[in-house]
């Protein structure tokens, strides 16, 4: 294909002025949102200056956030408002060396039921011994639930403030 001489350096010539034009453009911008005052902070980049979370009950409503402020707002139900959280409200497992005296007694004799091959033992030693194998077996599976349940809320903390009805204790 045959291409005039003259038309490259033309066409050249005609994209010198873009980049300054381009230069001038981004140097107006900054100005201009100068004298608006203050800028949203999506224009602005910059993080929020406060972070507000606020828990609501009833009908009231959510507070409207300042420029430099985001309001998070969760509801809680009115019946449940004065209730202790739940993470709080079962005590946690006490270890073996402080535990009382009576705990101690009841282990000791837990233990000395198993060696004596009494009923419900799960022990393979006298009459009766095995009935307790299901016992135990429930037991523990019952522990170890519980234990992979705190490990779990512990993990995750609750972002929520609602508590699920099935939990429910009051029922």
């Amino acid at each position: 294909m045959f291409r005039p001489v003259y038309l490259v350096p033309l066409a050249a010539l005609s994209l010198l002025p873009l980049p300054a034009l381009a230069q001038a453009q981004a140097q107006a911008q900054p100005q201009a949102q100068a004298q608006e005052g203050a800028s949203s902070q999506a224009e602005t980049g910059q993080p929020p200056q406060r972070i507000r979370q606020v828990t609501l009950t009833g009908n009231e409503a959510c507070p409207t956030a300042a420029a430099d402020e985001i309001v998070v707002c969760s509801r809680l139900d009115p019946n449940d408002q004065f209730r202790v959280p739940k993470p709080l409200r079962r005590p946690p497992e006490v270890p073996a060396q402080n535990q009382s005296w009576v705990n101690r007694a009841a282990t000791v004799d837990r233990v000395g039921r198993v060696a004596g091959g009494l009923p419900n033992t799960c022990s393979p030693i006298g009459a009766g011994g095995q009935t307790g194998c299901g016992i135990q077996a429930g037991q523990a599976w019952a522990a170890e639930k519980r234990q992979q349940q705190r490990e779990v809320e512990q993990a995750t903390p609750e972002s929520r403030t609602d508590i699920d009805i099935e939990d429910d204790p009051r029922d």
